[in-house]
């Protein structure tokens, strides 16, 4: 037994050198950590309920939120991976660690004074969040206070981010997905530790907390592959550094535009009465709605990144990763959009039932829940699309797209909230299609860039999914119809977990079976899978669609 543990933690811990393994490992991180993330939510209805303290907290952490992607999360996601990736296979590794620890110091430098800023003018910038005025003087001030707290360990997370992008670099895929859940992991013990003591600012200490962790957990792998933090004293001159900003603004300027379309929705809300509550609302029900884009679309997509960028010079080769990525992402994430579009009732009470989360609270969060799992393919597929476009090292359409998406979000927002008065779930209409209307359009220019998918091939198997899906659909509605009031009384927390598992359960086997049925090939290929998962070790280790093969293990 003993043997069998060092073995699976050998396993999880090498280097992973095929897209599906690596998926594997990233969506098994990424699970527990979406676990975590929710406990952490349930946590704190359970303690503070559905109220506009907690709402406020929400708002409070928009603006350092905002800081960190513009300075850190915009250069990893699209620019420092490949630029050291460069380094990494021409064999420059010493010079590819000077060139991380530069641009690390230029980052904290830059958040830094950029937070300063923020910090002391924070009441001034956080009327962005009281256009309409519905918070009074005291929630201003309680949310200016968890802000500057907030800071802080968003400066400890830009380090702890860094470890996880140079890990990634090396195909190690485990520890940096392992620490991010650990991150969560942390918040939950500073809230269980601090509430009784600060009461809602045991929130922001529980994430100075986790942040800590985070990045302590990475450092004994970071040094084993001989990461030392020597910065040049070039800083912004250094030749590697300067090529992550050429390719990054663009999607800086993209996730600017992206933060200003969720300060204007956390502002537009702000004209609802009690707007703490109705963004407390909106947010929970986001996160439902992203758990499946973060576990199946972003595993999927950061494991197909480097393949891709490998291949750019080599586009039939290039299309045909993308495509398999992009079937087997919809596989999966298709009959999950449909599953929480009907269940949306029971999920909110599952995951937010705490005494302090009222019913009216739960009909509203399952309401704004339904509008926006219509947009979860069109997520998950956006992310694919843009990891396709930075593999052919264009950050430009991504830019564009998504200035469309979210100018069109907030005039749909603005009419619908500010001028007509309409509630909660108005948003999450306008979030949906304008998601639809930006994956429309990064098709279209996927498909001119690369000459052209076979669309016919494409669409046959688009019609597949959809069917599937509708009818899985179907089986999902009619247990919970048939079996709720009737059967269960579902006020029992025991008979919801019952009906929602019987449901789910219905819904599988017919999406299983249809699309066995219809011969799509991502079912045989997932099934194989699960009836090899006796051989994990094998399954993890073999190699298939290869990430890096001319690297050994460091």
């Amino acid at each position: 037994m003993t043997d069998i543990f060092k073995k699976g933690i050998t396993v999880l811990l090498k280097r992973q050198n095929n897209i599906l393994s690596a998926a594997y490992i990233i969506m098994a991180t990424v699970i527990f950590s979406q676990l975590l993330g929710l406990f952490r939510n349930r946590l704190l209805v359970s303690i503070f309920g559905a109220s506009s303290t907690l709402g406020v907290y929400n708002y409070s952490s928009i603006l350092p939120d905002t800081i960190f992607q513009l300075v850190i999360a915009a250069a990893f996601s699209s620019a420092f991976i490949p630029v050291f990736a460069d380094y990494l296979s021409k064999g420059k590794d010493k010079e590819g660690h000077n060139m991380a620890s530069t641009f690390l110091l230029l980052g904290i430098i830059v958040f830094s004074i950029l937070s300063l800023i923020l910090v002391i003018f924070a009441p001034f910038f956080l009327q962005l969040f009281n256009l309409g005025e519905n918070f009074t003087p005291e929630q201003m001030g309680l949310m200016a206070n968890i802000m500057r707290l907030l800071v802080i360990g968003q400066l400890l997370f830009i380090i702890g981010t860094f470890f996880t992008a140079l890990l990634q670099s090396y195909n190690h895929f485990f520890i940096p997905g392992f620490a991010q859940a650990l991150y969560n992991l942390g918040i939950i013990a500073g809230i269980v530790i601090f509430h009784s003591f600060f009461g809602i600012y045991s929130a922001p200490l529980g994430a100075i907390l986790g942040a800590t962790i985070f990045i302590a957990f990475q450092i004994p792998l970071a040094r084993k592959i001989g990461f030392r933090f020597r910065p040049s004293t070039l800083l912004y001159r250094h030749e590697g550094v300067k090529k992550i900003f050429h390719l990054m603004w663009p999607r800086t300027i993209q996730v600017g535009i992206q933060q200003i379309g969720t300060i204007a929705i956390a502002s537009i809300i702000s004209f609802m009465a009690d707007p703490g509550r109705m963004h407390l609302l909106f947010d929970y029900a986001k996160t439902l709605m992203f758990a499946p884009v973060s576990l199946i679309a972003f595993s999927i997509s950061q494991a197909a990144f480097p393949v891709l960028a490998r291949e750019k010079n080599e586009l039939e080769e290039f299309k045909a990763t993308f495509i398999t990525s992009f079937n087997q992402m919809l596989y999966l994430i298709l009959p999950v959009s449909a599953l929480i579009l009907v269940l949306r009732i029971p999920i909110v009470r599952l995951i937010y039932g705490a005494d302090k989360f009222d019913w009216p609270a739960t009909v509203l969060t399952g309401q704004t829940l339904a509008f926006l799992s219509i947009s979860i393919f069109a997520q998950g597929l956006i992310v694919l699309f843009y990891r396709a476009f930075y593999a052919l090292h264009n950050t430009f359409i991504p830019l564009i797209t998504s200035a469309v998406s979210t100018i069109f979000l907030l005039v749909v927002g603005y009419v619908l909230v500010v001028n007509n008065h309409m509630g909660l779930p108005s948003i999450a209409i306008g979030f949906t299609l304008a998601n639809i209307a930006q994956l429309i359009l990064l098709f279209y220019f996927l498909d001119k860039k690369t000459r052209g998918f076979d669309k016919r091939s494409l669409m046959i198997s688009l019609s597949k999914f959809f069917i599937a899906t509708i009818m899985t659909g179907v089986a999902l509605y009619i247990p919970i119809k048939l079996l709720d009031q009737l059967v269960f009384d579902t006020t029992r927390t025991i008979n919801l977990i019952i009906l929602t598992g019987i449901s789910s359960l219905a819904g599988l086997i017919i999406y299983l079976f249809l699309t066995w049925l219809l011969k799509i090939r991502e079912a045989q290929t997932y099934i194989h899978i699960c009836l090899q998962i006796g051989n994990w070790r094998e399954i993890l280790g073999r190699s298939g669609e290869v990430i890096d093969a001319n690297r050994t293990n460091p």
